[in-house]
């Protein structure tokens, strides 16, 4: 068996029937039987919706609406007292209360100020059977905060604020802090500050820090502390927003004193001026007045000022200025054409003191004379062509002056005057600073001439007037069909000669290809030479080696598998050494050649010859320690070649006697031995 809840089923529903035992058939219908659940008190309250927090504002009268709390019970409401509810205050009295059956808390005590508390923590305890003893209960905390409102006006803590700041302080500079205090928050205790010149002097002003609520006093004009050592100002610092239920419009306002103290500085001097501009014409003679600068020492001490011009505002020193009185004069002449203004910067320092300097910019604009003279725009070459008719523009010209006048320039042309009218040309003025040369008749040709001078005369419209001549050299020319003249280059060659373009420049493409072809034959042979010369060269500077072999054989001598003949050579000497040994060498061997004619090989001069050259070979310290030149062979009286040599004569005792060949080449020895070629000739 189990225990019933009417929490979990208030009721439940049983179907019955009596059937007879021994037919085992219903005796009567089927009845329903219905058996609901006694309730008894056996659940605890509880509250719904926790936590609880709620706001009012500040001051608020009493029986403000806080917040409702609800509790329920699982019992039935309707069976006895089991899930009637009573709630209670068990803390936050006597500020709060709390409606026994509903469950609303309200105020209880008037005007609650936020700035001495600002929450409170109320305990609220609900308990069923109508609070009667023997029941359940439950307990929830209600967290009340009180809003701000504007209940506070500003207060300043002091009546006199004091402040310090030196004369030299730029407009813009903080003079101090001041901060009326307001205990409200938020937008009830925003402020705005305002200043009362007692003296009207516009000098600070004051701002409010959205920060801090603070009010800046700034700086608004310079100070001078000649002029005004002290100010006294009045400061007002009021609420942006009223809340007149709590306090009078007078009472979100209060007022407070600052005075400010200048310090002295002790300052540069002061041009009378920002800035300086003077005017000065170009031809005025050297020391002339342009202008003249000012400046004084405002301290106490009144010091004496000394001028100059900063360097490098003038690198040309066209400008001197008196150091005492501050006098610009002329020092060079100016010209408007090179420089029309000049900007100079005009220092001016304390001759006694710190020596504090300061500085202005002077702009000196140079006014224009008529003093240059109009030239041609450029160098004009103008042509005519041969069937030119009369009265036709063969040249239009423009001129051009330096000067710049005030109603800007007008240019006059001319001819210059002759006793004779120019029967050729004529010139036109159009009168817009342009003019055109006309020819008078027709008929020009080459055969009777080929150029004409017209001097040109060009006036400018100053005072005094300016004017200049130009000599123009017209060509006479044979004219293409379309006009066109050719007049210079490959093409007025060619008319001149007699061919047309195309003959000449088909002279020229011939020209070029023979141009090309002797270029590339020279440096073909130059670089044969280049090539011959470097073989020669590395044979001559071959250095390392521990030993050279010359390797000889004489035609057809392979017929007798006979190997070449190897020679061994010896090494590099000093150069000294060499060159005593080839002169030794040399001359034995030009003393041998001088008999050749009339000595065998059984003479005593050979046999003496072969002699010297054992010796030398055994005393010769770079000798390789073995003997590879074995033979000398006597090529015989009358040899065509007149020497005696161990290469040539060399042979191996390998095979049978071959008959020499006249026309055997011969090696030489002078790139080994490492002397030049005209030392070991004989």
């Amino acid at each position: 068996m189990k225990t019933v809840d009417r929490e979990e089923k208030a009721s439940y529903i049983l179907q019955a029937q009596a059937i007879d035992r021994l037919t085992d058939q219903p005796v009567e219908p089927e009845s329903e039987f219905i058996i609901k659940v006694k309730d008894i008190n056996d659940n605890a309250p509880y509250f719904q919706n926790e936590p609880y927090v709620s706001s009012i504002p500040e001051m608020c009268p009493m029986g403000t609406t806080v917040v409702r709390v609800t509790a329920t019970d699982a019992d039935d409401p309707l069976s006895g007292n089991n899930a009637k509810l009573i709630y209670s205050i068990l803390q936050g009295e006597p500020y709060f209360s709390v409606e026994p059956k509903t469950g609303v808390i309200v105020t209880s005590w008037p005007n609650m100020d936020r700035e001495a508390r600002e929450k409170y923590l109320v305990v609220v305890q609900v308990k069923d059977m109508m609070g009667l003893n023997g029941g359940y209960s439950a307990t929830t905390t209600v967290t009340i905060t009180l809003s701000d409102v504007n209940d506070n006006g500003p207060t300043f803590q002091h009546n006199l604020y004091t402040f310090t700041l030196a004369e030299s302080a730029a407009p813009g500079t903080t003079v101090g802090r001041i901060l009326a205090d307001d205990g409200d928050v938020g937008v009830n205790a925003r402020m705005n500050y305002s200043l009362e010149d007692l003296e009207e002097s516009s000098t600070f002003r004051i701002q409010t820090d959205p920060v801090t609520q603070e009010g800046v006093i700034l700086l608004a004009k310079p100070l001078d502390y000649e002029t005004k050592r002290r100010f006294v100002i009045a400061v007002e610092a009021i609420n942006d927003h009223l809340d007149t239920r709590f306090l009078s419009a007078y009472e979100f306002s209060d007022r407070t004193t600052v005075k400010i103290l200048v310090e002295d500085v002790d300052e540069p001097p002061v041009f009378s001026a920002a800035v300086y501009e003077w005017k000065v014409p170009e031809n005025a003679v050297v020391a002339t007045q342009v202008g003249s600068v000012s400046a004084r020492d405002t301290d106490t001490a009144n010091n004496p000022i000394k001028y100059s011009i900063a360097k490098g505002s003038d690198m040309r020193n066209l400008l001197r200025i008196d150091p005492n009185n501050g006098t610009v004069t002329v020092a060079k002449p100016l010209d408007r054409e090179t420089a029309d203004w000049h900007n100079l910067t005009i220092a001016a320092m304390e001759t006694r003191a710190g020596y504090l300097s300061s500085s202005v910019e002077v702009f000196v604009r140079v006014l224009d004379v008529n003093d240059n003279a109009p030239q041609l725009s450029r160098n004009y070459q103008p042509i005519i062509c041969e069937g030119t008719q009369a009265g036709e523009v063969i040249q239009m010209m423009s001129a051009t002056d330096p000067d710049d006048p005030m109603g800007g320039h007008h240019f006059y042309f001319s001819m210059v005057q002759e006793k004779n009218t120019n029967p050729n040309f004529t010139i036109r003025d159009n009168q817009d600073n342009t003019a055109g040369i006309l020819a008078r008749r027709s008929s020009f040709s080459r055969k009777d001439r080929t150029q004409y001078v017209l001097p040109v005369v060009v006036t400018d419209s100053g005072s005094p007037a300016m004017s200049s001549t130009s000599t123009l050299t017209i060509s006479v020319c044979a004219c293409q069909p379309a006009g066109h003249c050719p007049s210079g280059g490959v093409e007025a060659f060619a008319l001149s000669m007699g061919l047309n373009l195309q003959s000449l420049m088909g002279l020229l493409v011939c020209l070029a290809t023979l141009a090309v072809l002797s270029t590339l034959i020279v440096a073909v042979r130059r670089h044969r030479k280049r090539t011959q010369e470097k073989l020669s060269v590395n044979e001559m500077d071959t250095l390392e080696y521990s030993e050279k072999i010359l390797r000889y054989s004489e035609p057809n001598s392979n017929q007798n598998n006979c190997p070449p003949a190897q020679v061994p050579l010896r090494p590099h000497l000093s150069r000294r050494e060499r060159r005593l040994r080839r002169e030794e060498v040399a001359a034995s061997i030009r003393m041998s050649l001088r008999h050749s004619h009339l000595i065998g090989p059984e003479d005593e001069v050979f046999r003496q010859f072969i002699m010297d050259r054992l010796v030398e070979a055994d005393q010769d310290p770079y000798a390789p320690p073995f003997d590879c030149l074995r033979t000398y062979a006597f090529e015989g009286t009358g040899s065509v070649t007149g020497s005696l040599s161990s290469i040539e004569s060399f042979t191996l005792e390998c095979g049978p006697e071959r008959p020499r060949d006249p026309t055997t080449r011969f090696f030489r020895l002078t790139p080994w031995l490492g002397g030049a070629e005209e030392e070991t000739s004989f």
